[in-house]
């Protein structure tokens, strides 16, 4: 009786499990199945297309190096400090990513446009940054940063204590000890966050419209031409939509390689 019992609830977990999971597969079937080759060919002849993946990929890029370079000493700043301070700090760094877009998209015109707080020290001559490419860079700074500085700091401190008490022994400095020793043993988990990073960066769309706007060739990108093909050609939008979810899983497929390995290391230790 009791197998019997055990068989039907594994059965209904496994059914309502799959209703979900067919849930989650449906859309990305129906948008890659709705397609063919030549229609998407066809749609990355495009000039909006080439225009829009073109932007997207080199203001993603400027964003992740700068987000590399600043998040990686506030990661490694973080992984080593204590106290409520700190917590309070990861806390911070955490916020961008439970904010709502469209509410980063107000505080960024508040904090950097042409009236905001401070306005008077970066346009002493009354120009903005608002709604022009720098714009784009800075909003996705904002939304991915979290992403990386979230993965350095766990990889940071999963690295064992003693090897950095033998390395300061042995005259490391701070910056040596940094780049030398905790960066080459936290890599993987750093181009994890990194791949992450990107992939939030290339996925932005809220506080973009509302901090850069949507000007084809200057502020339109990927997902925002999405956004405005809807409206006109949806063989455009569709096209753009296959290109962010290939380029979503290849970035997902790669995470999953790079914590394996990490995991795999933390295994032999």
């Amino acid at each position: 009786m009791k197998h019997h019992s055990g068989g039907f609830q594994r059965a209904l977990l496994t059914a309502l499990g799959a209703v979900l999971l067919l849930f989650l597969a449906l859309p990305l079937a129906a948008l890659v199945l709705g397609s063919s080759p030549s229609a998407l060919g066809a749609g990355l002849r495009e000039p909006a297309v080439r225009s829009a993946l073109s932007l997207s990929l080199w203001t993603t890029l400027v964003s992740l190096l700068v987000v590399v370079l600043l998040g990686t000493p506030l990661a490694w700043g973080l992984a080593r400090g204590q106290g409520g301070l700190n917590g309070a700090l990861e806390t911070l760094v955490q916020l961008p990513i439970v904010v709502p877009p469209a509410v980063t998209g107000v505080a960024m015109l508040l904090a950097f446009g042409r009236q905001g707080l401070l306005s008077g020290v970066l346009y002493p001559e009354g120009a903005s940054i608002a709604f022009t490419t720098l714009a784009v860079i800075f909003a996705q700074v904002f939304v991915s940063a979290p992403f990386y500085v979230q993965a350095a700091v766990s990889a940071f401190r999963r690295i064992e204590p003693e090897l950095l008490v033998v390395a300061r022994s042995l005259g490391a400095s701070p910056a040596r000890l940094l780049l030398r020793v905790a960066i080459p043993i936290a890599a993987p988990g750093l181009l994890a966050g990194a791949v992450m990073s990107w992939a939030r960066a290339l996925g932005e769309f809220g506080a973009t419209l509302m901090f850069a706007g949507n000007l084809p060739g200057v502020t339109q990108t990927l997902p925002l031409a999405i956004y405005t093909a809807l409206e006109s050609d949806v063989r455009i939008a569709q096209t753009l939509s296959i290109i962010l979810v290939v380029v979503a899983l290849g970035l997902l497929l790669l995470v999953r390689s790079l914590t394996g390995k990490r995991d795999e290391a933390g295994g032999v230790r």
